[in-house]
């Protein structure tokens, strides 16, 4: 009985609840929809309330005497979000100074007004995005001044994605800039930015970049359908942002395309993709992305055709190795010993007389080591961090081996894998393969080249079956479609005439014949 009085509030507090909040929000979603009043106190009021003032901290309200119009008024704004001197000298103080009777507020303060609105909601999400609000008494609508000074970091280089020849620029936090860089990139009138709000509660700003003469318009609204369809309280970031987007969020090969580049980003565009930005976030997605654009490098375009053409072929040739070459070593070593030259068997055979472990124990203890490393190495603080990659590697292999727990010959595999992973540039394709390289080793432990040759079948047809927004993951190679063909061999600029066909642009030919 004791227990039962205890806990039955308990339960019908628990219950009670959920219903509490939904009314709650249910209330505050019928406010923001209701236009404002012409009444100066309920304005105030409801201002007030919605902004927690005074328990809000950064948020300030001022109230006045507009000097010229013998009314009272009052300004709202969020403090930590604006340019204070700009509201005092071209809001505040010629309204409270000039005596220009006109009638409107325009042309009394020296500041621009952006814009007017009567929405409660509307207002509020204009001033949590940086903007100060002029209510006066008797007016049904409120002025809207852009005062917007959010502190940021300046335009710097990309840490993640560096090249030798090109642009150094990378995105930052300010969407604003990074608009702007792509504009700067492409000057065409038919560069449209669409914004869109997302998240219920953070209410996110997104914007869709795009060339109108260019962007499929059923791919475009495929994109804006599923913005829209979105129902969460908060996306934070571009990287939350591509989970809820993609066709299948738990698969280990990524199909959108993440950069902070803006050249990169610029030159999607003008093929006919679509690039997403997001406020807060410095970098964009580029939608669709296939196969052939994640391995890719914007370096490719930057270097002469035949240099470009040879990081191409030995960037294939670090995947093959990085995906490859431990569970090969795996399947010659324990199933076909006859696939090895004699002198070369006996100086394996000699490397591993006195380890103890089964060659498939040896490589997967030393990538499991390798992975350690490698992360340690970025988390760390960076003046440290390479002192740690090299020493460790070296401390760990060298003790190992003396050890006789790891023989010589699987340290040069691993290393050469796991180096060989490091020339993938984009960090989603480089966790893939990563994480596929652990499934062939032991796919190879198992049934030796056979066991490979399958789990690589299986891995072909699941790659074939993905899509990118309704785009194959191997297209243009497979399924075939009439495009510039830059897969894995580059071609000089003056021969690609055509934009990718599996877009299906609105102008397939991006350069005449001479």
């Amino acid at each position: 009985m004791l227990k039962k009085r205890i806990l039955n509030p308990l339960f019908k507090k628990l219950n009670t609840e959920p219903q509490f909040h939904e009314q709650s929000n249910a209330q505050d979603i019928e406010l923001k929809k209701q236009d404002i009043s012409s009444n100066y106190d309920q304005n105030l009021e409801t201002f007030q309330s919605i902004f927690s003032v005074p328990k809000n901290t950064d948020i300030k309200v001022r109230e006045f005497t507009i000097r010229a119009l013998n009314c009272r008024a009052f300004i709202i704004f969020i403090s930590t979000m604006v340019d204070i001197q700009r509201i005092q000298e071209g809001i505040m103080e010629p309204l409270l100074e000039n005596e220009q009777t006109s009638g409107k507020i325009a042309d009394i303060v020296s500041y621009p007004v952006e814009k007017t609105a009567t929405t409660i909601g509307e207002i509020t999400e204009f001033i949590t995005g940086g903007m100060t609000a002029l209510f006066i008494d008797g007016d049904i609508q409120c002025h809207l001044f852009e005062t917007t000074n959010i502190p940021g970091r300046s335009i710097e280089k990309s840490d993640n994605e560096v090249i030798v020849k090109g642009a150094k620029e990378a995105f930052n936090e300010r969407v604003i800039d990074n608009i702007a860089l792509l504009r700067k990139k492409i000057k065409n009138e038919n560069l449209i930015v669409e914004s869109q709000v997302i998240s219920k509660r953070s209410r996110n700003d997104v914007f869709l970049v795009y060339q109108r003469d260019l962007a499929n318009d059923e791919l475009l609204q495929t994109i804006k359908d599923k913005l829209t369809s979105l129902d969460t309280d908060r996306i934070l970031d571009l990287s939350i942002l591509e989970q809820y987007l993609e066709e299948r969020p738990r698969s280990i090969f990524p199909t959108i395309l993440y950069t902070e580049r803006p050249d990169r980003a610029a030159s999607f565009i003008e093929e006919g993709h679509i690039v997403i930005l997001m406020s807060n976030s410095p970098s964009c997605l580029i939608l669709p992305a296939t196969f052939w654009t994640l391995m890719h490098s914007p370096e490719d375009h930057y270097l002469r055709t035949p240099y470009g053409n040879f990081i191409r072929f030995l960037r294939l040739l670090a995947f093959l190795v990085a995906v490859f070459a431990s569970a090969f070593y795996i399947a010659i070593t324990n199933y076909h010993v006859g696939m090895i030259p004699p002198d070369l068997l006996m100086a394996f055979a000699g490397s591993r007389e006195r380890v103890p472990f089964p060659s498939i124990i040896e490589i997967f203890m030393m990538e499991i080591a390798f992975e350690l490393i490698r992360e340690a190495g970025l988390r760390v603080p960076s003046p440290i961090g390479p002192t740690i990659g090299i020493v460790g590697a070296l401390i760990l292999g060298q003790a190992a081996v003396q050890a006789n727990i790891i023989s010589p010959i699987v340290i040069i595999v691993i290393a050469l894998s796991g180096l060989s992973s490091f020339i993938i540039s984009d960090l989603s394709m480089n966790f893939a393969i990563r994480i596929t390289r652990l499934m062939f080793i032991f796919s190879a432990g198992f049934l030796g080249v056979y066991g490979l040759t399958a789990f690589f079948m299986v891995i072909l047809f699941y790659l074939v079956s993905l899509k990118s927004f309704g785009t194959p993951y191997f297209a243009p190679m497979t399924p075939h479609f009439f495009s510039s063909k830059d897969l894995l061999v580059r071609h000089l600029p003056i021969k690609e005439r055509f934009r990718p066909g599996y877009l299906k642009p609105k102008d397939m030919v991006k350069q005449r014949k001479e």
